[in-house]
């Protein structure tokens, strides 16, 4: 280590940089999988218990309410009551809805909101999410099924593929939590997830011109083109009285979502707006008889709870490829919304979501749903917000809805066999709306360019392409910036901020001032093989300009080069000989390499590499600042040095 005298930058006694102790390969392989599987430490409650205690915390992670359920009160249960039928009046029109979306039977929107929702309550982290169908989901199992079955032509072949690919849904999200690899989910960034769901709802609203134009035949396509084409090859079928009853009621929709957005009290309005909107004109149709006129409607729904489909999953090799793509797409989609949903609603309550708990959540309820005749589900926001805005407590909330649709389901069925159709494209429309969110595009432009791109390029290729290559696209995109930001890692020039010992970057704070005879560049990023030979290039460009600079002013001429590691967190072999090329050309030049304060993986591969016996341990700092103070040192040291022997010159020379 080298020594600064006490002076503008450091003290005279540097700290020596620490090896850390060394480590077998397995212990360093195994720290290293245990962090980036299990950064929570999810076992570190096992610790120093008794054996009946670690089986009683076993059963609480895996069944969430064993843990809350002793605590419950009678006044959890009042507001988790209310909250619970509140829930029940929007999910009944909306699993009907959504369903039909779906290209399935409306009655399987009923089925998925009474065993999937039970499930959760007993598996589920979550207090607010309400659990049922989704519109994104439901669209993009239509058109993925859509594009092997046609499901009017081949009903009981396209059923039993929707519960195969809702099955294979959940296996892959139980088995993401399992093995604990939600990082998977992460790759759905902020920007993603806005750009894909508001093109997603966009293209939800553009397919029920059908319902709102009372069209019997409609492309399966998704695209805004085929959509398009769809609707004005058949201006001569448009039924005028179906289209004008579909405005009617949303219209009615959004001004209860208006009133809703005034003022907070006033949720139950909008929640309320669904059922009333179905009641009301099943009512109309019933006494008008309209539906002799061309107003379609959903027609007679069997009573009864979920029948078994454990027989009906269909394994073919000829469709089951068809099947597993479906799920795991619709999959990853429902996870990435649920628990971004439920976590929204965890930071307003203050307690934590665990996220591979609910992708085992998600994923047993999928696939006991699938068994009991329902198709996928997730945590749909716009049914969670009236559940928190209800004032749930719990997710009894949950089996309150459930039982509700339990007696729907058991006595109320025939009642929607006048429900116009129509009015279930109004409700769809006016829940997809509040999901095009152009003020998070706004906000994205002007925080990140970047991100508004591939905001855009989802939105954009979900719109006039497919979900499918939309999501691949928007994924490609936030992993290409991955990607960029280690092969292209940042490099900054430092400076000392005047009458102090911080150095920081010249570009951001024009107060900070270069030290003579130094350059200091911080290296932004961990070194690997991607970026090495970049870091080199762009290390020596900023020295090449540095000795420009200095020589254009005159200055004292440049003696070290001293690179901040702070933020280098490991490297490779790569990078330690990129280096060791370093090293070479700077010595090649008469200049000295320093270090600062580099990781403890860093320390590790650059002592077995032999790399810190070729530049000394005495040129490793702790901080800038002791690096600084020990060229200035020796700068100093030298001055004299050559005044001295100046004076011994001219002595001799008498």
């Amino acid at each position: 280590m080298g020594n600064a005298d006490d002076g503008e930058y450091g003290s005279a006694a540097s700290h020596r940089v620490a090896l850390p102790p060394p480590q077998p390969f397995v212990t360093s392989l195994r720290n290293t999988l245990k962090e980036t599987l299990f950064p929570d430490d999810p076992l570190r409650q096992f610790k120093n218990q008794p054996a009946r205690r670690k089986v009683v915390l076993g059963l609480q992670y895996f069944f969430s309410i064993l843990e809350w359920g002793p605590r419950y009160t009678l006044d959890s249960f009042k507001s988790d009551l209310i909250a619970g039928i509140t829930i029940a009046s929007l999910a009944i029109p909306q699993g009907i809805s959504y369903a039909k979306l779906a290209n399935l039977p409306p009655i399987l929107g009923l089925y998925s909101s009474f065993v999937p929702p039970l499930i959760y309550a007993v598996m589920g982290s979550s207090r607010d999410l309400a659990v049922g169908t989704v519109a994104v989901g439901s669209l993009l199992m239509g058109s993925m099924l859509g594009t092997v079955v046609n499901a009017s032509e081949e009903p009981k072949l396209y059923l039993h593929l929707a519960f195969t690919a809702t099955f294979v849904a959940g296996l892959f999200e139980a088995a993401l939590g399992i093995f604990r690899l939600g990082f998977i989910v992460d790759f759905l960034s902020h920007a993603t997830i806005v750009g894909f769901m508001s093109g997603a709802a966009t293209v939800v609203c553009l397919q029920q011109l059908k319902g709102l134009l009372g069209l019997e035949h409609f492309t399966h396509a998704t695209d805004i083109l085929s959509v398009m084409r769809s609707v004005f090859t058949q201006t001569h079928k448009w039924r005028w009285e179906s289209a004008v009853l579909g405005l009617v009621f949303l219209f009615y929709l959004l001004l209860a979502r208006y009133f809703s957005k005034k003022k907070a009290k006033l949720f139950w309005i909008s929640a309320m707006a669904p059922l009333t909107s179905v009641i009301m004109a099943t009512i109309f149709v019933y006494f008008t008889h309209v539906e002799k006129h061309g107003v379609q409607v959903i027609g007679e729904l069997k009573r009864g709870i979920n029948p078994s489909s454990v027989t009906d999953l269909n394994l073919d090799s000829k469709y089951l490829p068809v099947a597993i793509k479906t799920g795991i797409v619709t999959g990853i989609i429902a996870l990435a919304e649920g628990i971004a949903v439920g976590r929204s609603f965890a930071m307003f309550k203050n307690y934590h979501i665990d996220g591979n708990k609910e992708m085992i959540a998600f994923g047993m309820m999928n696939i006991a749903g699938s068994c009991t005749s329902c198709y996928l589900t997730a945590g749909p926001f716009s049914r969670s917000a009236v559940n928190f805005n209800a004032g749930c407590k719990t997710a009894v909330s949950n089996i309150v809805m459930a039982l509700a649709v339990m007696i729907t389901l058991l006595f109320l069925t025939p009642l929607f066999h006048y429900t116009p159709i129509v009015v279930l494209s109004s409700i769809i429309i006016a829940a997809m709306l509040g999901l095009i969110d152009y003020q998070a595009a706004i906000h994205l432009w002007h925080v990140d360019k970047f991100d508004f791109f591939v905001c855009i390029t989802a939105y954009v290729g979900v719109v006039f392409s497919s979900i499918e290559i939309a999501l691949v696209l928007a994924i490609g995109l936030s992993i290409m910036r991955i990607l960029l930001f280690v092969a292209r890692p940042k490099t900054f020039l430092l400076g000392n901020i005047p009458d102090s010992k911080v150095f920081r970057n010249i570009d951001h704070y024009q107060n900070a001032r270069s030290v003579p005879g130094v350059i200091i560049l911080e290296i932004d990023s961990p070194i690997y093989f991607a970026n090495s030979n970049y870091l080199r290039e762009r290390i020596l460009r900023w020295i090449d300009d540095e000795e420009e600079r200095l020589k254009s002013l005159k200055e004292t001429s440049l003696q070290y080069v001293v690179l901040d590691m702070s933020a280098v967190g490991n490297i490779d072999t790569s990078g330690i000989s990129m280096l060791d090329e370093i090293k070479k050309i700077v010595d090649r030049r008469g200049l000295k390499l320093m270090m600062v304060n580099p990781g403890a993986e860093v320390m590790k591969k650059l002592n077995k590499s032999k790399f810190l016996e070729t530049i000394g341990e005495e040129w490793i700092f702790l901080t800038v600042g002791e690096a600084v103070g020990a060229c200035n040192y020796m700068l100093h040291s030298c001055t004299q040095q050559m005044k001295s022997h100046e004076s011994d010159k001219q002595y001799n020379n008498v």
